[in-house]
C-alpha cells in the first residue's frame, strides 16, 4: 500500500466491492471499510450525499475497518470448473448407483413408495451423497477433553470413504484447539467456574425435570436474571435452556401476520427459522448494507402492506453483533439511527458478540458505547464466551412479563440445569469484576491482543481473510472443495485442530477455514498455528491475496488503528 492510499483508510475513506464489468482498483480488488471522525473534504459528491456521509462518521466514536477481499478471477473461474466437475462425476455415479452397479449408503426412497412424492430428492442430498462424503472425516471428530486451548481427539478411520467410521483407540493429545466459540477461555476443568459448578451440581442436581412455570423455576434462575440485566444495563431479563430455541422460538412470540420482518442476508439459521415460525413478512437486506436497508424501510411505510396498503402493524429489525461465517460486526449506531428515524423495532443477536467486543465485555453496544435502551429486544448466548449453554433476551420489563407467558421455549421447555446456570453466574461476575478479580478485565485485554495479532499475521502472510480487525472469528478463504478436506486434514498432521466450512453454510464458492480466537491461547500457540497455516497455504497455494502491502506500512497501519482502540 502506498503512502496515499494509507492515508486514505486512516482519514476515513470507504472504498467498495470492484462489481464486475468495472475496473479494478490497483489495490488488489479489495473492499475495505474505515469510519472516523474526520471527513474528506476533496470528494465532489452533492451536498446530500455529503451530509450523509458526516452523519454516519459523527455516529462512529472509533475506527471502524471492515475488510473483504474480492475473489480473484482465475480462482473463481477454478472454484466453479471444480463444482462442475464435481457435479458431473456426481450424476455419474447416482446413474450407476441406479442400475446397482455401486451401493449407495445414503437413505433413499423405499421401492413400495417409488410412486409417492420424493422425500429425500433434492440438490442438498445430492451434494451430501457426492462431495460433502468426500470430506466428511473433517467434522464430528469425537473430543475427549475440555474443549479449551488444547484438546484431545478420539483417531478414527474409514474402510468406506466416509460412510462410516471407526475408532482406532488411539489418542491425539494437545491438539490446538483454534475452532472451539471458547472466546474468554471459561471453557475450562478448574478453576473458580468448576468449583463453583460442582458445588451447585451437589446441591441442586444435574437437571430440573421440569419447566418454569411448573416446579422448575429456581433460585439460580432468579439470580442469573437479576445478574444478566446488570450486565446489559436493561430492565429485565430472562434466561432459557438452548441458545438456537431463544431465537427460534421467541420471534413468533413477538411478531404474527401483518409484521414486517427485515433481515440481514447472512442471519443465523436460528433467526431465520424464527421468522418464517412468526408468519410475518420477511424481507432481506443486503449484508450490512445500511441503503438497502433504508430502502426497505422507506418501501415499507410508503407503500403498506401489499394488497391492502395497510400500515404494518409493526417492523421488526433483525440483526447480528458477530456474524460467525463472515466475521464482520454490524454496523449498529447506523442500525439504531434508521430504527428511530423510522419508528421500527430492532431485535440484536448477540451470541457471537457478548463477552467478546467491548472494553467491559458487554457486547457491540459496548463496543461502540452506546445506550442499551436504544435496543428493543437484546438476544444472546452463554455458549460462547461463558463456556456454557442457553441464551437470554434482556429488554424493558413488560417485554419480559410478555415473553415468559407467551414464548413457547419459556413455558414447554425444560428450564436451564443447575450447574450450567452457576457456570454462568460465576464466568459473568468474574468478567464484571464481582469476584474480587481482574481476571475478567485480564482476559478481555487477553482476546483483543490476540485477535489483532493473528488477523494482522494472516494478513501479512498473504491470506484473504473477512471481517472486522477486532472480531475473533476470522475466516480464511478456500474457495475450491478439493482444498476445504486438504486445508483440514495437513492441519491436522500438524497437531491443530481447525474449523472448515463449506456450502451450504457459505455461499458455494466462498468455502473457508474459520478460526476462532481465544484468551487462553498463549502467543506460543498462536504463532505455532499460524507457522502451521503458512505451511498448508504454501502447500494448497492459498496465499489468494493480491492485496500485497511492505510490512513496515501494514504494521503502521494497524498500529494507528489499535491505538485508538477503547481497552
Amino acid at each position: 500500500m502506498t503512502q496515499n492510499s494509507t492515508m486514505k483508510l486512516l482519514n476515513g475513506d470507504t472504498c467498495h466491492r470492484t462489481h464486475p464489468g468495472k475496473t479494478p482498483s490497483a489495490n488488489g480488488f479489495v473492499k475495505r471499510h474505515c469510519l472516523f471522525q474526520k471527513p474528506q473534504k476533496r470528494y465532489n459528491r452533492s451536498a446530500e450525499k455529503n451530509q450523509h456521509v458526516s452523519n454516519h462518521q459523527v455516529l462512529y466514536n472509533k475506527p471502524f475497518v471492515q475488510s473483504f477481499e474480492e475473489t480473484p478471477l482465475l480462482v473463481a473461474v477454478l472454484t466453479y470448473m471444480g463444482y462442475g466437475i464435481l457435479t458431473i462425476f456426481g450424476y455419474l455415479r447416482d446413474f450407476l448407483r441406479e442400475w446397482k452397479f455401486e451401493k449407495c449408503h445414503l437413505a433413499r426412497e423405499r421401492e413400495e413408495q417409488k410412486d409417492f412424492v420424493p422425500l429425500y430428492q433434492d440438490f442438498e442430498n445430492f451434494y451430501t451423497r457426492n462431495l460433502y462424503m468426500r470430506i466428511r472425516d473433517n467434522w464430528n471428530r469425537p473430543i475427549c477433553s475440555v474443549p479449551g486451548a488444547k484438546m484431545d481427539l478420539v483417531e478414527q478411520v474409514t474402510h468406506d470413504y466416509n460412510w462410516t467410521f471407526e475408532h482406532t483407540g488411539r489418542v491425539l493429545k494437545d491438539v490446538i484447539n483454534m475452532g472451539s466459540y471458547n472466546y474468554l477461555g471459561f471453557a475450562e476443568n478448574s478453576g473458580a467456574c468448576a468449583d463453583a459448578s460442582s458445588e451447585c451440581c451437589m446441591k441442586y442436581g444435574v437437571g430440573v425435570s421440569s419447566t418454569r412455570q411448573e416446579t422448575g423455576n429456581l433460585d439460580k434462575h432468579h439470580e442469573l436474571e437479576n445478574l444478566v440485566a446488570r450486565f446489559l444495563g436493561v430492565e429485565s431479563s430472562m434466561v432459557f435452556g438452548m441458545g438456537f430455541a431463544t431465537n427460534s422460538m421467541n420471534i413468533p412470540a413477538l411478531t404474527g401476520k401483518g409484521c414486517l420482518i427485515l433481515s440481514d442476508e447472512l442471519n443465523h439459521a436460528s433467526l431465520v427459522l424464527g421468522a418464517r415460525l412468526a408468519g410475518s413478512t420477511i424481507r432481506v437486506f443486503k449484508h450490512n448494507n445500511m441503503q438497502s436497508l433504508e430502502k426497505l424501510l422507506r418501501d415499507a411505510i410508503l407503500h403498506g402492506q401489499p394488497r391492502t396498503h395497510r400500515p404494518w402493524k409493526k417492523i421488526l429489525i433483525v440483526v447480528e453483533g458477530i456474524y460467525s461465517m463472515e466475521g464482520s460486526v454490524v454496523r449498529l449506531p447506523e442500525v439504531i439511527a434508521l430504527k428511530k428515524k423510522y419508528k421500527a423495532y430492532l431485535y440484536l443477536d448477540e451470541a457471537h458478540s457478548i463477552g467478546a467486543l467491548g472494553s467491559r465485555g458487554r457486547g457491540v453496544v459496548d463496543y461502540f458505547g452506546l445506550d442499551p435502551t436504544d435496543v428493543d429486544i437484546m438476544m444472546g448466548t452463554f455458549t460462547k464466551s461463558f463456556g456454557a449453554a442457553g441464551g437470554y433476551i434482556g429488554g424493558k420489563k413488560d417485554l419480559i412479563d410478555y415473553l415468559r407467558s407467551h414464548s413457547h421455549s419459556a413455558v414447554y421447555a425444560t428450564s436451564m440445569s443447575p450447574p450450567i446456570t452457576q457456570q454462568i453466574i460465576t464466568s459473568m461476575k468474574c468478567i464484571m469484576g464481582e469476584d474480587g478479580t481482574t481476571l475478567g478485565q485480564e482476559r478481555l485485554r487477553q482476546l483483543s491482543a490476540n485477535t489483532n495479532y493473528f488477523r494482522r499475521k494472516l494478513h501479512e502472510m498473504g491470506f484473504i481473510i473477512y471481517g472486522n480487525k477486532d472480531s475473533p472469528v476470522v475466516p480464511l478463504m478456500l474457495y475450491m472443495p478439493a482444498k476445504i478436506g486438504a486445508f483440514g486434514r495437513e492441519m491436522l498432521k500438524r497437531n491443530i485442530g481447525t474449523v472448515v466450512v463449506g456450502f451450504p453454510a457459505t455461499p458455494i464458492i466462498e468455502s473457508r477455514a474459520r478460526f476462532c480466537i481465544s484468551a487462553a491461547h498463549t502467543r506460543e500457540m498462536l504463532d505455532t498455528a499460524l507457522n502451521a497455516i503458512s505451511e498448508v497455504g504454501d502447500l494448497l497455494q492459498l496465499k489468494y491475496s493480491r492485496n500485497n502491502r511492505p510490512r513496515s506500512e501494514e504494521t503502521d497501519c494497524y498500529s494507528y488503528l489499535e491505538s485508538h482502540q477503547d481497552h
